[in-house]
């Protein structure tokens, strides 16, 4: 039997959930602006760079950046936001209790592009419905917990109304 998450954590999933969502959106844009960042260096011979003589932006052959260096940017901002995409997908997958093959699926998303928006998508999709049905299923519980031990449920009155004809 797999485990499944502790009923006190659900609401931490919750925002386990939305942390995560957050930041693989983040680093699937980021990825995708690395990724034409390298076509253009590569296949082009091209760099970025910000406020250089050619201009406020302009792309510069390699080697000859003067200014800010807006690829090296994008390569260093996408590796930091990977480390938080890894913490976020840590963190649901230690509260959802899922096996660790799900834990590199989902870290996957920061290094294959379009990766992590079909992740998002379906990950949220299926921790929603799972949470959805965990909490209905505790709500019935607690419903039905509740109407056994009222005090003025039918059967009370019933198995009163037997001990006073048995008494007589």
């Amino acid at each position: 039997m797999p485990l499944e998450p502790k009923l006190a954590d659900l609401p931490r999933i919750r925002g386990a959930l939305r942390f995560y969502q957050v930041a693989s959106v983040i680093t699937g844009v980021l990825l995708l602006l690395l990724c034409t960042e390298m076509i253009l260096k590569y296949g082009f011979g091209l760099e970025l760079e910000l406020g250089g003589p050619q201009g406020f932006l302009a792309f510069v052959p390699i080697d000859t950046v003067t200014a800010v260096n807006l690829s090296t940017g994008i390569l260093m901002v996408h590796g930091w936001f990977y480390v938080v995409y890894l913490f976020s997908d840590f963190r649901l997958w230690s509260l959802m209790r899922w096996p660790f093959t799900r834990f590199i699926l989902i870290a996957l998303g920061g290094i294959i592009p379009f990766l992590s928006f079909i992740l998002e998508a379906r990950i949220g999709r299926e921790v929603r419905a799972y949470l959805d049905r965990r909490e209905a299923a505790a709500a019935a519980t607690a419903a039905s917990t509740a109407s056994d031990a009222s005090p003025g449920a039918p059967d009370a009155a019933t198995s009163t109304t037997d001990t006073v004809e048995a008494q007589q």
